[in-house]
């Protein structure tokens, strides 16, 4: 399971730069168009994944299906949500349409799931507690 925690710790610095640039960004230009999106890049992609990166390096679930489940969904999901939001409320690009909104429900749901499946990984066993 390091290799979860080490994934997961690696796409967390990825949003930590993406929001640090788009807070950088917003300050230089004087506009809030991003805040949403940059809110939720460091929220959901960097702090949050950086947490279940913790997580993984201080146990190791026994159940290794969910937690692959989890890890893919928590990553997909966060890049899919604020990949969305962006379509959604910055409309790059000129998107209009069904596109922007349909992108960002279902990188929100999928990144729900991912909250789930973390709930049911913490009432789980670890494989140290099986020992």
């Amino acid at each position: 399971m390091n290799k979860y925690s080490k994934l997961l710790l690696r796409f967390s610095a990825l949003f930590a730069l993406v929001g640090a640039f788009l807070g950088s960004h917003m300050a230089g230009a004087g506009s809030l168009a991003f805040k949403s999106v940059h809110a939720h890049i460091l929220v959901v992609g960097w702090l949050t994944l950086f947490a279940w990166a913790v997580f993984y390096k201080l146990f190791t679930p026994a159940n290794t299906i969910i937690a692959t489940l989890h890890v893919w969904s928590a990553i997909i999901g966060a890049i899919g949500l604020t990949v969305g939001m962006w379509f959604y409320y910055v409309k790059p690009f000129g998107m209009e349409g069904a596109m922007p909104t349909v992108f960002f429900i279902v990188g929100g749901t999928i990144l729900l799931l991912s909250f789930v499946f973390f709930a049911i990984l913490t009432f789980m066993k670890t494989q140290e507690e099986n020992n």
